[in-house]
């Protein structure tokens, strides 16, 4: 595969990074065959490989430390961290208390001495960023992280973060991993563009829309998996299982399955560096593999823009960030004592 440079990091990455959310219990737990899965990625040309450590209860990251021995100087290692690990209040968050003490253990798990890039998997918006970025600061400079970036961002939230370390002199993100599909494109309007302004490296997530995109999924089909607990109304919402029915549609016109053209999109906007493929089988990634070498002419993106409209979601992700001030009620209204007292 070609490489891309990762934002202004000076790291060439592959358009397609291994995500690893399905190694371990979460999706398949044969730990052998998950490593295998890793090494054939590697061997095809992918160098960049993300997890995180909540992932499986944090098992993804035992699985990739096993899958990395002797192979680690070929690999742009990415993970996440601040996701709950507990039911300590303080083993969550981005508080230098705990991303430090995250940061050695996802070390400890992936057994590496350094992380290529580190990256805060949440907004958390009951820590003050620059306490975050401090913290993030002297990871690197003790040399255990390399690069940081963020992830789930709104575009006020990425420049919030870049002012804060300008102005005092902390370290910057250096990349932002958003969800980005056919189907859910709505950062073209503010996210992409600000990554693209501040010369972030982007790593996509959901580019085949957690599974809608690969053709299981069909109007009046019945199916149930995991991922039916995890998006129910993204996978069953009619209107987009109406466009997906379109996509396949011109798919079949193309000559290309739907993975195929869903990847190809993706990698196709100038501002996305890699897409995060996060196969659980190895028939699965060899599918995705396949396509590696798609590209898409202007008349088939042209074609897409009209199925799915750039910068709209077609349906509401079950999985994709909301800002607190809008998804928690009580940031959003005040408390009925006070409105009766006005």
């Amino acid at each position: 595969m070609r490489t891309r440079l990762l934002g202004r990091t000076g790291i060439r990455v592959s358009p397609f990074c291994l995500g690893t959310m399905m190694f371990g219990a979460a999706g398949n737990a044969d730990h052998d065959e998950c490593v295998a899965m890793v090494h054939r990625a590697l061997d095809s040309g992918i160098n960049i490989v993300d997890t995180a450590d909540v992932y499986s209860g944090s098992e993804s990251e035992v699985i990739l430390g096993k899958a990395l021995k002797g192979r680690r100087d070929d690999v742009v290692l990415a993970t996440k961290g601040n996701g709950r690990m507990g039911g300590d209040p303080n083993r969550v968050g981005s508080s230098r208390r705990w991303i430090t003490t995250a940061v050695e253990d996802s070390l400890r798990r992936l057994q590496v001495d350094h992380i290529d890039l580190y990256q805060i998997h949440h907004p958390d918006p009951d820590t003050d960023v620059e306490e975050t970025l401090g913290a993030l600061t002297d990871l690197l400079r003790s040399g255990k992280v390399r690069a940081i970036g963020a992830s789930n961002s709104t575009a006020t939230e990425i420049v919030e973060a870049q002012w804060t370390s300008e102005r005092r002199g902390l370290a910057r993100y250096r990349t932002e991993q958003p969800p980005y599909s056919i189907l859910n494109r709505a950062i073209e309007r503010d996210v992409l563009p600000t990554c693209q302004s501040y010369g972030l490296g982007t790593l996509v997530w959901g580019p085949l829309s957690m599974g809608l995109l690969t053709g299981k999924y069909r109007k009046g089909h019945t199916i149930q998996n995991a991922r039916m607990r995890w998006v129910p109304r993204h996978l069953t919402d009619a209107h987009t299982l109406d466009v997906v029915e379109r996509l396949l549609a011109l798919a079949d016109e193309v000559g290309t399955p739907l993975t195929r053209l869903a990847m190809a999109f993706t990698i196709a906007h100038p501002a996305v560096t890699s897409a995060i493929i996060g196969p659980r089988t190895p028939a699965q990634l060899e599918d995705l593999l396949a396509g590696a070498d798609t590209v898409l002419g202007e008349d088939v993106l042209d074609q897409l823009d009209v199925i799915a409209p750039p910068g709209a979601d077609i349906g509401l992700l079950d999985v994709s960030p909301s800002p607190l001030a809008v998804s928690e009620v009580a940031r959003r209204r005040r408390p009925v004592e006070e409105r009766a007292a006005a």
